[in-house]
């Protein structure tokens, strides 16, 4: 990403998060996601303490933090994929915590896995028509009714082709999503979540063993998103792309927020600097161990 663009970013970044707070449970003018003290424990292992956590609706939020930070026990349990030992949390002012992935789904908040979940034995069309919701032919009193479920059917096909046009997928539509590349897969996963028409979509590692030359079309799409207003809470490591893209950062060490902020609150924030020069420093006493 050019200096240009990065600069018009934040420009971007000022505007939508004007007001709020650099500081850990900063307020938001308008979170669409909002957590109060969220834990969860593995025996005597606290994964994730979170007091408060609040997102703010139409940006591009950022969960960074060293290797073990809690950052994806965090989306596995705002997302319905693990149970939580106590907290609460709405999205869009409902309360969702206790409701499993499907129904957190079609509340309008989405995920992608760091591990991509396409169905490798299924063509890429048949991955993206999976990820439709509220398929009237599956129900059994449906299922005998083919005028209903067929329209259904054929309008979600037309919805499946135009993303798999959108994310440059369209040529492979009939080939077993298990030939794609890594990349391709990621944008296979992103373009299912789709299928839904989310408020809010959460991406895990989306660039993690992504070829480079589909990095650049990731981040592409990635903002499109939020310049279509919706909401996007990603995990990531690597930092130009977190510095790059990213309205605002919330910085997990050890299960806890330790820092919100602007990408520039971020680099000059001593907190930060000193968890990942903390977590560096135990990486190489490791390795000098071994």
């Amino acid at each position: 990403m050019s200096s240009d663009e990065m600069g018009s970013s934040a420009g971007v970044e000022v505007d939508r998060m004007a007001g709020a707070v650099p500081e850990p449970g900063s307020v938001k003018s308008d979170p669409i996601l909002v957590a109060d003290r969220v834990r969860r424990s593995f025996g005597g292992l606290t994964a994730v303490d979170v007091r408060r956590l609040e997102v703010q609706r139409g940006t591009i939020t950022a969960l960074i933090g060293p290797n073990g930070a809690g950052k994806s026990t965090l989306f596995n349990l705002l997302t319905g994929f693990d149970r939580v030992d106590q907290g609460d949390w709405t999205f869009q002012g409902s309360k969702i915590n206790g409701k499993p992935g499907h129904k957190v789904a079609r509340a309008g908040m989405v995920r992608t896995f760091q591990l991509t979940k396409a169905l490798t034995r299924m063509s890429v069309l048949d991955n993206m028509l999976l990820g439709a919701q509220d398929q009237f032919g599956e129900r059994m009193a449906g299922a005998f009714l083919r005028s209903v479920w067929g329209r259904q059917e054929r309008a979600n096909t037309v919805r499946a082709l135009e993303l798999l046009e959108r994310f440059k997928l369209i040529d492979k539509r009939e080939d077993m999503a298990g030939s794609l590349s890594g990349g391709q897969r990621k944008l296979l996963e992103m373009a299912r979540a789709l299928m839904t028409d989310p408020a809010m979509i959460m991406l895990d590692e989306p660039m993690a063993g992504v070829n480079p030359a589909l990095v650049q079309s990731l981040l592409g799409h990635i903002t499109s998103l939020r310049d279509e207003g919706k909401t996007v809470l990603f995990v990531e490591h690597d930092m130009d792309v977190i510095m790059g893209i990213s309205d605002w950062i919330v910085v997990l060490a050890q299960g806890q927020v330790i820092a919100e902020g602007t990408p520039s609150d971020i680099r000059s924030n001593k907190q930060v600097i000193d968890a990942y020069l903390g977590a560096q420093d135990v990486d190489e006493a490791g390795s000098a161990d071994e």
